[in-house]
């Protein structure tokens, strides 16, 4: 607990000071609140209005979740078949590296175009903003693996699977969550970005609706909201991790001692 909070008040610290700042310059200066609102008129207005930024973020944080799962299954599936064959892997990676060079901003419409203002796009789209740093990360877990163990269970006769399921799949996990929590940081981003591209809810048309009707508190308030998501989801892959990976904390209380 005592580690956890001095790992947490530094930046707390620096928000609290912002939001301070923040407060202190529109208050002083008398800023319009349609240009920039303070942050206590962005946590009022949100609070009243608590009832539609909820009925909001519940669409984007079901696309978050579907997309990323979809991107969460993909990337085992590729980064699997790059790890068994080297045909695969010499053909397929630097294709998923040069899909990065697309934009996700000239994709999204065309996804829009193709699948309609429903559900699926959402998730093509978060799937496509998270996928690399999932596979790429999971790919290197499993070429990180100790060659020497991999030896080992070969000659005692383990199979291709077997020693890939007891060796290689748990010296990649680091590696996979490390991905992993890049990640998450871009799913509700990504989420939000494919709704301002088209749809009928979620935080990211509600956006766009507030701003235009110059409701900027609420803009405010729904980026809060967002990046409150993003943080939450950050926060569970730590969680996650420590269900997974238990003997990570009895191995690095040991190299502390």
């Amino acid at each position: 607990m005592i580690a956890a909070l001095r790992a947490v008040w530094p930046p707390l610290l620096v928000l609290a000071v912002v939001i301070g700042g923040w407060q202190t310059y529109v208050t002083a200066a008398g800023v319009d609140p349609t240009v920039l609102p303070s942050p206590g008129r962005v946590l009022n207005q949100g609070w009243a209005n608590r009832t539609d930024l909820w009925d909001q973020t519940l669409p984007t944080l079901q696309e978050t979740l579907l997309g990323f799962a979809l991107s969460f299954a993909a990337a085992w599936l590729v980064a699997v078949i790059l790890d068994f064959s080297a045909a695969a892997r010499r053909g397929l990676y630097p294709l998923l590296v040069a899909s990065q060079t697309i934009p996700i901003v000239a994709v999204a419409p065309l996804l829009i175009i193709w699948f309609g203002f429903g559900l699926l796009p959402k998730m093509l789209v978060v799937t496509l903003t998270t996928f690399f740093p999932l596979a790429a990360n999971l790919a290197a877990g499993f070429a990180s693996t100790d060659r020497d163990a991999m030896r080992l269970l070969r000659s005692l006769g383990t199979g291709r699977w077997r020693a890939f399921r007891l060796v290689r799949v748990p010296s990649a996990l680091p590696h996979f969550f490390t991905g992993l929590r890049v990640s998450i940081t871009y799913a509700v981003v990504g989420a939000v970005f494919a709704e301002y591209a088209g749809a009928e809810k979620g935080l990211g048309i509600y956006m766009q609706a507030q701003k235009s009707a110059f409701r900027t508190d609420l803009v405010f308030a729904a980026v809060v909201v967002t990046a409150l998501l993003s943080i939450a989801l950050f926060g569970a892959t730590y969680l996650l991790q420590r269900l997974v990976l238990p003997w990570e904390r009895t191995l690095l209380k040991e190299g502390r001692t």
